[in-house]
């Protein structure tokens, strides 16, 4: 009763109550079926088969099958390809902050490049020490008092 060209009505999903025909049948549980509903692959549990027979080709075209329903007096859903636009090109989130990461940078560089004196040394060296040095605590200040 599955044949190519054999009209059918979808019973199951969104295209339910719509009439098709199948164009090529893919294996024992599944055809594929073009017509009122979405060329698509279909459950043959999911087709209701009508005595009427096409003549059409196996994996015959939309068109093909859209004239035969016009000459049957149906109506075939005609599919638009959507149109290819045009999408800007993203940029990622850290090349957008390395760059300005890169401009401070060489701002930053003459800063550091400058030479060091002695007395500049010396405070680092004074500093470095301060912080050695353990810190009294208040106890500690007021026996130092007495």
């Amino acid at each position: 009763m599955i044949e190519i060209g054999r009209l059918c009505v979808k019973t199951a999903g969104r295209d339910a109550g719509l009439k098709c025909v199948i164009v090529d049948i893919l294996d024992n549980k599944f055809v594929l079926i073009d017509g009122e509903t979405r060329r698509r692959k279909c459950n043959i549990l999911h087709l209701e088969p009508l005595k009427d027979v096409i003549k059409v080709k196996k994996n015959a075209s939309h068109e093909d099958i859209r004239k035969e329903f016009e000459k049957l007096g149906l109506k075939a859903m005609d599919t638009k390809p959507k149109q290819k636009t045009e999408r800007p090109v993203k940029q990622n989130k850290r090349e957008l902050k390395e760059e300005p990461k890169k401009k401070k940078a060489d701002a930053k560089k003459p800063a550091k490049r400058e030479k060091e004196t002695e007395s500049g040394i010396e405070e680092k060296i004074g500093a470095l020490e301060e912080k050695k040095k353990p810190k009294k605590s208040a106890k500690n200040a007021k026996q130092e008092k007495k």
